[in-house]
């Protein structure tokens, strides 16, 4: 995720990020130049449209269908967004509880218990950095090779990684009640943020897992082809060759928010404008080192 000055007007504009949509359209943007051209010309020299031709009836359907498609595109952005922003709001809790869990422990456990203290300075990160790695749909690199917490030693990278951890978590919180190192009142005390873990991992998979329906963003993309194809057929006769550019920028405009919506619509991916797990997993390990 890049981080940015939304205030440097000037900055922002004369700047071509990698995730910047004018890279990814420029090819097609130039193909679709050069196919507005051929049509203008046909059109100019061949069939030679004016202002009384029936194509100036076309292009009043044209001035329907672009409200209908930005509707669309509006509709589109915005599920897209709010997908990206609640994955943002479940990592965001992730920190919180990782910190609530962290500081209940730290009133809980004896300074003298370092065993335990390092177990859970350890263990609480380690969900973070494995839950990344899962949504990434990749092993987990986040081993830990400490003899004395076999637990998290042996997490099982086949298997769902961020159970194992979580359940590595539960069953020490157990036995430290078994252990009668804590009370059951205190283990319903931080029974919250334990149970969060697994929930906040459960949301995140449904935003992972459930996309944007396939005939949704087929018909949008069929849209915008069909659209930007018969574009340059509408106004050749009252623009001439300026069309090819009023084309152009329409595609890229159109073009440019589609790809916008697919980038964002999966927060947990490696793209530039996709959530800093990484960043955020290793926050919750520098917070929790200094608390407990």
């Amino acid at each position: 995720m890049r981080i940015y000055n939304p205030k440097e007007w000037f900055g922002i504009l004369f700047q071509f990020h990698k995730s910047d949509t004018l890279r990814k359209l420029l090819i097609l943007i130039i193909i679709i130049a050069f196919y507005a051209a051929i049509v203008v010309f046909a059109e100019v020299t061949y069939f030679k449209t004016h202002d009384n031709s029936p194509l100036k009836n076309f292009s009043i359907m044209h001035t329907i269908l672009g409200f209908v498609l930005s509707l669309l595109l509006v509709f589109r952005t915005n599920t897209a967004y709010d997908r990206w922003w609640e994955g943002r709001k479940l990592w965001g809790a992730l920190v919180n509880n990782s910190r609530n869990l962290a500081i209940k422990l730290h009133t809980l456990l004896d300074d003298s218990d370092e065993n335990n203290r390092d177990f859970f300075r350890k263990a609480i990160p380690m969900f973070a950095f494995v839950l990344k790695d899962h949504l990434q749909a990749e092993a987990t690199r986040y081993t830990l090779d400490e003899e004395e917490h076999p637990e998290l030693k042996n997490i099982d990278t086949d298997k769902h990684t961020p159970n194992q951890v979580a359940k590595a978590i539960m069953t020490r919180a157990m036995q430290l009640y078994n252990e009668k190192k804590i009370t059951g009142e205190q283990l319903y005390f931080i029974n919250n943020e334990l149970s969060s873990f697994t929930d906040i991992s459960g949301a995140c998979e449904r935003i992972k897992n459930t996309p944007i329906p396939y005939s949704y963003s087929a018909f949008i993309k069929k849209f915008i082809f069909i659209y930007i194809m018969t574009l340059p057929i509408a106004y050749s006769f009252s623009l001439g060759y300026l069309s090819v550019l009023v084309v152009s920028v329409v595609f890229y405009v159109l073009g440019s928010l589609e790809l916008i919506a697919e980038e964002i619509e999966d927060p947990f991916g490696k793209d530039s404008n996709d959530l800093p797990m990484e960043k955020i997993a290793s926050n919750i390990e520098k917070h929790v080192a200094e608390i407990l």
